[in-house]
């Protein structure tokens, strides 16, 4: 390359590299300029040419001492470094490296997910299927620093209303109808989405209020059902919209004494204008429990949190409002 006048740091500037990286661009006879009487090197604009084809390059994943092809190319008189058949040759064998390199690596992230669903799965009743998902999670803490929900007064209508006829299924096969719950108590938990240790949740999840924790509040209800039960709740249930095979899973892993209700189109929210929420392309219950009582709404719990200590204060609000005797 001719000479133009650059010392090498303002040939580096102009490339958008460092000094360092020149010097050894040069190290590897990849750039040659030219040199002064007095020994200095003298860079020209193909050499900043050349540099900025070699970062380039860089970036797409080629190594350095791999670009000669393509700057032949240049220094050839193409417009372009990869209009010759050497550059092509050289991208298609970065290519095939990147590919065998991409398939050891599903390989080891494969049997890795495997053993981590047969240890997330190793004590629970229900098995994953073959293709489960390959990211697994614990639900069943909460982690900490979640947002508080509000109390925005959206279930402030709740208390009074009649519970509509709707009939759904549940996690035991059987058919709810909500207006022929029976008499006495019923305690129903609604909540928005249960994650399960193959699936991710909703992109960002924990940064929305209320959100997170429907394993623990779940694992509380199942905890503390027989105290429940004692205390006056002639029967538990828990709602979400996800559909009948999602909650069946869920209700055998947490081995669940209480069925739980799929409401995909969510009608029970349309029937008595419960609040929901938007989490990407997904409209959700938001976190409420409804004490219904001879098929009557006698006591809505919202907003919730935190939710792993729902079922207590459920059990405590059970206990300090008993039925009349008799």
């Amino acid at each position: 390359m001719h000479g133009g006048g650059m010392r090498i740091g303002e040939a580096a500037h102009r490339a958008g590299v460092t000094v360092k990286a020149v010097r050894y661009y040069e190290s590897l006879g990849l750039i040659t300029p030219a040199r002064l009487a007095n020994g200095y090197r003298d860079y020209g604009e193909g050499d900043v040419r050349l540099l900025r084809e070699i970062k380039t390059l860089s970036l797409l994943g080629i190594p350095v001492e791999r670009t000669r092809p393509f700057l032949d190319c240049l220094t050839a008189g193409s417009a372009h470094a990869d209009d010759c058949p050497a550059s092509l040759a050289g991208y298609r064998e970065v290519i095939d490296e990147l590919t065998a390199r991409i398939d050891g690596l599903t390989a080891r992230r494969a049997a890795l997910a495997a053993q981590l669903r047969e240890a997330a799965y190793r004590n629970s009743a229900a098995r994953p299927p073959d293709d489960a998902g390959e990211t697994m999670h614990d639900y069943s803490q909460l982690p900490p620093g979640l947002p508080v929900p509000e109390d925005d007064g959206a279930a402030d209508h709740l208390p009074g209303l009649k519970l509509p006829h709707i009939e759904l299924g549940d996690t035991t096969g059987g058919t709810v109808v909500l207006d022929a719950l029976g008499t006495g108590r019923t305690v129903l938990y609604i909540y928005p989405l249960a994650g399960r240790p193959d699936t991710d949740l909703p992109e960002g999840w924990n940064a929305i209020p209320g959100a997170r924790g429907c394993t623990p509040e779940t694992c509380g209800f199942r905890d503390h059902h027989q105290e429940l039960t004692d205390a006056g709740a002639a029967r538990v249930f828990g709602l979400s919209s996800q559909d009948g095979d999602y909650q069946r899973e869920f209700a055998d892993r947490l081995g669940l004494p209480f069925p739980i209700l799929s409401d995909p189109d969510r009608r029970l929210a349309d029937a008595l204008d419960l609040p929901t929420f938007r989490a990407g392309s997904l409209t959700l219950f938001k976190r409420l429990t409804l004490i219904v009582r001879d098929g009557e709404i006698e006591h809505a719990f919202y907003p919730i949190f935190p939710p792993d200590q729902h079922a207590r204060q459920v059990l405590t609000w059970l206990r300090e409002n008993p039925l009349p005797a008799g």
